[in-house]
């Protein structure tokens, strides 16, 4: 969700608060924090969910050298690797971290995946699912008592204005006992249809309440919220000191950057569908936040957008095709199935926005 203050959305109005922010206090909560879940017998003691981006390479980093912490990585694997990923997220481990990395059921994964492309056109919904679970699930089985998380939604603007002004992640993102949960857009009850039980669901499942409720003393906060966050700044730290290397072909298509959605095959088809729906693509985003971190102008960020939002990421179309089993002619019909009347309009063969950002 986006929240708007009259014409301001909640990320630009977070960034007018955060010039005003003491980073300095902080960091000093931020130490304080840490201080309460240091260990000195050699334990885990705090869990940094991440697939090896920029992000959480920057989180694992600098919580175990600057802050003297000693974390567990965990991966909820990609769909699909590319291989810029599975590289990227075989040098994070080999700068020097411990690693727990789970990865669903192939089958049941594909099948997910394909229902929630087909109809909710949200193809990282079955990913997601997990991603999140997982920091938390991990964290209560091995009784570290925090998560660190490396991204941060209120920058983009893609949470609640008050989002901003806390660092904890809401519970609502991974627990609940709700078992009328929806996968794909149908109910978890009538997955059976689709040759899926109730044991293929478990690692999607969120944490029990009952769970949740034992071990309350969990702590799980967003990094940035604490230290300056800029995703360029991020990417050169990470670069400089881990090894993580950009995409070997170019920029990412639908933006500019080098640095985006290189762990997964699937990501291209997520960024393209939520540009369908909403007429907001990938660049929109980074250039968004490129003008509000101060790394270019309004006028340079409308010129990228009007250039790469919204194109049609063509390199793993083959591959998306076949793993969710799919021809051509029926991609088009579900992507086209999506477009908003309000916000498309079809010349002859050709979609075109009604209003594009000027």
């Amino acid at each position: 969700t986006i929240s708007f203050d009259g014409w301001l959305c909640s990320a630009c109005g977070y960034f007018e608060r955060k010039r005003s922010i003491d980073w300095k206090q902080r960091e000093s909560e931020l130490m304080d924090l840490l201080a309460q879940h240091r260990r000195d017998d050699g334990g885990y003691d705090v869990v940094v969910p991440g697939s090896g981006g920029k992000d959480s390479r920057f989180t694992a980093h600098v919580l175990k050298h600057h802050f003297g912490m000693h974390p567990l990585t965990v991966t909820w694997a990609p769909a699909m690797y590319t291989d810029i990923g599975r590289r990227n997220f075989q040098t994070w481990i080999d700068s020097g971290l411990d690693n727990v990395l789970f990865t669903p059921n192939g089958r049941v994964h594909r099948k997910l995946t394909r229902l929630a492309f087909k109809n909710l056109g949200h193809p990282f919904q079955p990913f997601t699912y997990g991603q999140y679970g997982l920091g938390a699930k991990v964290a209560l089985e091995r009784d570290i008592g925090l998560v660190m998380y490396g991204d941060w939604y209120a920058e983009k603007g893609t949470a609640d204005d008050g989002d901003a002004d806390t660092p904890l992640v809401d519970p609502r993102l991974f627990v609940g006992d709700d078992k009328t949960l929806y996968f794909g857009g149908v109910p978890e009850r009538e997955l059976g249809a689709y040759g899926i039980s109730q044991a293929d669901l478990q690692p999607y499942m969120p944490v029990e309440n009952s769970w949740w409720d034992i071990h309350a003393g969990l702590d799980v906060h967003y990094l940035p919220y604490y230290l300056d966050y800029d995703p360029d700044r991020s990417y050169r730290y990470a670069a400089e000191r881990t090894g993580f290397e950009v995409n070997p072909d170019g920029r990412t298509p639908g933006t500019y950057t080098r640095y985006q959605s290189l762990d997964d095959k699937v990501d291209d088809w997520h960024h393209f569908l939520w540009y369908v729906k909403t007429g907001r693509g990938r660049c929109t985003e980074d250039a968004s936040l490129d003008v509000r971190n101060g790394h270019m102008t309004r006028e340079e960020a409308v010129s990228l957008v009007h250039k790469y939002d919204g194109e049609f990421p063509q390199r793993y179309f083959a591959d998306f095709l076949r793993y969710i089993s799919m021809d051509i002619d029926e991609f088009w019909e579900t992507v086209d199935s999506f477009r908003p009347d309000h916000i498309w309009r079809k010349s002859g063969s050709e979609w075109q926005l009604r209003q594009q950002v000027s």
